[in-house]
């Protein structure tokens, strides 16, 4: 029997995105759904347009870079946005994972998947890039001393943040902090 490839990528139960220099090549429909848009819209926009702002686009693209290069893959949880529709603009945390088809040029050529994770850990506090980058260090189980080399921080500058986060989530330990998190409580 026959594979249908393009069938079985327009039908996978995850969004898939082929890109180019973090450009949108292609997608299918669940992506489309995800982020509430079209594949019209989509293919040929910079990923860009599924970031909460240029600023979390650009040092998400810098932090992967490295990493892509050596080990060829790349995932997190991090917060993006929806483009379109009656939720446009709407943050909701994702789960991405890439593959680098070069990995000599990590951004050249790539697919990747994308799992809304918004029923599980809805988005409820209003938080900073920064507060969300550090937010989804910490659901790894990173330290404030591993954050801050990741993000190219200092450790006691992961802290204020984190702080920042227990007073917004009104937590008292960072334990707290992170089920809350991993909850979507608040």
């Amino acid at each position: 029997m026959d594979i249908d490839y393009r069938l079985a990528f327009d039908m996978a139960p995850v969004g898939l995105v082929l890109s180019r220099n973090r450009t949108i090549m292609d997608c299918n429909q669940h992506v489309c759904d995800m982020f509430g848009t079209t594949r019209e819209q989509l293919v040929g926009q910079s990923f860009q347009v599924l970031y909460p702002s240029a600023d979390e686009f650009e040092r998400t693209g810098a932090r992967i870079a490295p990493i892509l290069n050596r080990n060829g893959t790349y995932s997190d949880d991090r917060i993006m946005k929806r483009v379109d529709g009656r939720h446009q603009g709407e943050p909701f945390w994702c789960h991405v994972t890439g593959r680098a088809l070069n990995q000599n040029a990590p951004h050249e050529a790539g697919i990747w998947s994308f799992e809304d994770l918004s029923e599980r850990r809805p988005v409820k506090a209003e938080l900073t890039a920064r507060e969300r980058e550090v937010a989804a260090h910490l659901m790894q189980g990173l330290t404030s001393k591993q954050i801050g080399k990741t993000l190219a921080i200092s450790h006691r500058t992961v802290e204020i943040y984190r702080a920042r986060l227990m007073r917004k989530y009104k937590s008292s330990t960072t334990v707290d902090l992170v089920h809350k998190l991993m909850a979507g409580q608040v």
